[in-house]
């Protein structure tokens, strides 16, 4: 009989691409294994999970708007019943012996089912502060993994793992491919790079900021890899025509070139991007994104700030203090060497494979 599992999680890429790297670290440990997935219908995991290669289950749930006073709050009662009915439906004709959660609308409800029926369930929280949903099912799952220090302030302390974010394996080993970096971006090895990252979408407090200050920059010999997301390109592109020494472009496909060719790294704080930037062990310029729930890209950044481990700039004073900053940070290689070591110092490996693990201990106390 194979082992069956259930993950939930998704509504961001921050959700969704840990949980399907749990996924392929599963697969990959067992032949015979079931894995379904559970999401919110109409969030991105309808597209990326089955394009990851897993089915998937969608439950008509969403969140509590921030404005107490906004109309679709009305109907948030009527999803969350039909949607813990739907749960009870999807586990008892799948029968999974484990559930795992990474956060994001659906798993609420998913994994509080789980807990009422003695399933095993174990949370990955990949935030420095977590979202309402893994703080009301704390106390219903037997394991909470985390990728941050202290966050017995939040969970209760016997179920914690630090055990890190699950993230791209090639990114691992970026030293060795550097070479390979400035031939695949076409930029002189003798000159700094600066790598500037806002998500898959962009960041455009990051793409306004940069092309505030790049002509100055230019004339400084510093050279740039710039994701601009979509929305932007076309105008970072008319911007940069002239400019030989910027490579623009919506989406890097090839990120672990990207970092190997960096030298200081600006970027947006998801959890994520955090634990990819402290295996890359780089010097980070951090601008926290003031659009997320509970602000936690601003708490991310600070848990390395606190450690010395990053400059953070808030949204707000990007504009006007981002191109002193980063001039300062390059003048200073002491502070570029500090900020390197202490970054690495925060990083775990083989996150996906230890997550994995603490899974299957409760797949094995499910059967004993």
């Amino acid at each position: 009989m194979s082992i069956r599992v259930i993950i939930s999680g998704g509504g961001t890429g921050g959700h969704i691409f840990p949980a399907i790297s749990i996924a392929n670290e599963l697969k990959s440990r067992i032949s015979d294994i079931e894995i379904l997935f559970v999401g919110a219908k109409g969030r991105m995991e309808m597209e990326k999970v089955p394009n990851a290669g897993y089915p998937i289950k969608g439950l008509n749930i969403s969140g509590l708007q921030r404005n107490w006073r906004d109309l679709r709050n009305l109907s948030f009662p009527f999803k969350l019943l039909f949607s813990l009915f739907k749960s009870l439906w999807i586990i008892k004709k799948f029968k999974p012996v484990v559930v795992v959660g990474t956060g994001g609308y659906a798993s609420g409800p998913l994994l509080f089912i789980a807990s009422k029926l003695n399933i095993p369930a174990l949370i990955q929280e990949q935030n420095s502060y977590p979202g309402i949903t893994n703080k009301l099912l704390s106390n219903s799952v037997q394991k909470i993994c985390v990728a941050y220090e202290n966050m017995q302030r939040f969970f209760p302390s016997q179920k914690l793992l630090l055990l890190g974010n699950p993230v791209r394996q090639d990114i691992i080993d970026t030293a060795s491919k550097r070479e390979a970096g400035f031939k695949a971006f076409h930029l002189d090895s003798n000159k700094t790079v600066v790598l500037v990252i806002g998500g898959s979408l962009g960041a455009k407090t990051i793409n306004e900021s940069l092309i505030d200050l790049i002509d100055d920059l230019h004339s400084m010999d510093i050279q740039f890899i710039w994701q601009t997301g979509k929305t932007f390109e076309e105008r970072a592109l008319e911007k940069c025509r002239q400019l030989k020494s910027v490579r623009a472009q919506a989406f890097i496909f090839n990120m672990d070139l990207a970092y190997a060719t960096a030298d200081i790294i600006i970027s947006r704080a998801g959890a994520s991007t955090i634990s990819e930037l402290c295996l890359v062990g780089k010097p980070a310029i951090l601008i926290p994104s003031p659009n997320v729930a509970e602000d936690h890209q601003t708490k991310n950044a600070m848990a390395l700030v606190e450690k010395s481990a990053a400059i953070m700039l808030s949204d707000v004073k990007a504009k006007k203090e981002l191109k002193k900053t980063l001039i300062d940070l390059i003048n200073n290689k002491n502070k570029q060497i500090q900020l390197a070591k202490n970054i690495s110092e925060m990083a775990i490996v083989n996150s996906s494979k230890l997550i994995v693990d603490e899974v299957l201990k409760l797949v094995e106390t499910n059967e004993s």
